[in-house]
């Protein structure tokens, strides 16, 4: 999404406020597998996805278990070293 201000929503994984930006790209170039449970409740958040994302991306982004905490926290400070 390209929009100046996104929606914010907790995240359960990482413990802290989120824009719902993050979460379409959390597994660069995947939206984060709990996504559709986190917004569905706040906007259409699986026909947007399903207009975006191919059914190959989608299986991959929605068939993998999803990561735990630690796992996410690490991988995102290994992004942040890089940048």
């Amino acid at each position: 999404m390209n929009e100046p201000e996104s929606p914010i929503a907790r995240c359960p994984r990482l413990g802290c406020d989120i824009p719902f930006s993050y979460c379409l790209r959390e597994r660069d170039p995947l939206p984060c597998s709990r996504i559709i449970s986190c917004w569905e409740s706040r906007m259409p958040v699986e026909r947007l996805l399903r207009e975006r994302l191919t059914p190959e991306e989608w299986d991959r982004a929605f068939s993998d278990p999803p990561r735990d905490r630690l796992a996410t926290l690490l991988e995102a400070a290994a992004k942040a070293k890089k940048s």
